[in-house]
Formats: C-alpha cells, sequence, structure tokens
C-alpha cells in the first residue's frame, strides 16, 4: 500500500473513529494535505501510532468545543483539570477505536497515552499529513490532522 493509500485509509478510519465516540452530529471537509509545520492548539491531544503504521494523530479545536462534547456525554460541564483529562480520554478513546478499526484491515497499530496540548504551538515533523475541519452541530469547530510515516 503507498503512503497516500496508507494515509487515507487511515484518515477514514479515524473520521469513523470519531461518529463512534462523540454522540454529536457533525460534518466534515474532503481532508487536504497538511502542509504547515507549526499549528497553534488552544486545546488539543496528541496521539503517537505505532506499530505497522506510525506517526500521529492531533485533535484540537477551542476549550468550548471540548466542553460542549463532554455535557453532551457525562451531562455536566467540565473546565479546567477535568476539562484537560476528558480531553485526553476523548483522543484515547478515539484513538482507541481507530486502532481497533485498522486491525480489520489485517494491520497492528497500537497507540501511545494521550499527550493533552494546552495553549501551545506544535510542530510537525512528517510528511504526510493530512487535514479536515470537523463541523459539531451547534458548537464550533474542531480538527483533524493524521500524520503518517512512510507506511507500507
Amino acid at each position: 500500500m503507498s503512503p497516500t493509500e496508507s494515509l487515507t485509509q487511515v484518515f477514514n478510519r479515524t473520521i469513523d473513529s470519531v461518529k463512534s465516540v462523540i454522540p454529536i452530529d457533525f460534518t466534515f471537509e474532503q481532508p487536504s494535505l497538511h502542509t504547515e509545520n507549526l499549528t497553534n492548539v488552544a486545546l488539543g491531544v496528541l496521539i503517537v501510532l505505532t506499530g505497522d503504521i506510525r506517526g500521529q494523530l492531533i485533535i484540537q479545536g477551542e476549550r468550548t468545543v471540548f466542553q460542549h462534547i463532554g455535557t453532551k456525554m457525562f451531562g455536566m460541564e467540565l473546565d479546567g483539570e477535568m476539562l484537560q483529562s476528558f480531553t485526553g480520554e476523548l483522543g484515547n478513546m478515539i484513538a482507541g477505536t481507530l486502532s481497533s478499526n485498522i486491525a480489520q484491515s489485517g494491520l497492528n497499530m497500537d497507540i501511545t497515552p494521550p499527550n493533552v496540548l494546552i495553549e501551545q504551538q506544535t510542530e510537525f515533523h512528517l510528511h504526510h499529513r493530512l487535514h479536515s475541519p470537523l463541523y459539531l452541530k451547534d458548537n464550533g469547530e474542531m480538527q483533524i490532522i493524521v500524520e503518517l510515516e512512510n507506511a507500507s
């Protein structure tokens, strides 16, 4: 499988994972190549992908978006350390579901513990990168960035 095919497959499986984890309707744009080497993150999570597929998944958005998702999932507004912890766990749930989805294709993919990103710049090092905004119904947008090494 070419790097482009691997990247597309992982991106599509990521969207499927988001759909199964987040109980909010959303739309998304066709993914585009993400060419920026730096991105500013208000709040987000980075998960490193290991195994047959190596790279990283970044989910980012404004605090209010993560608060909205937390309220929908748990029935209460999260803030401070609880919001940060939830953001990490949300990324973990999405990446864990992604790993299971990829395994159905016969590939092995593991994930690292989530790294919560708060008001910082994140630098990209890999060349194969797709990006798409997700527009949540009634409450803002998130960004999904999938970055892979040369995958087979």
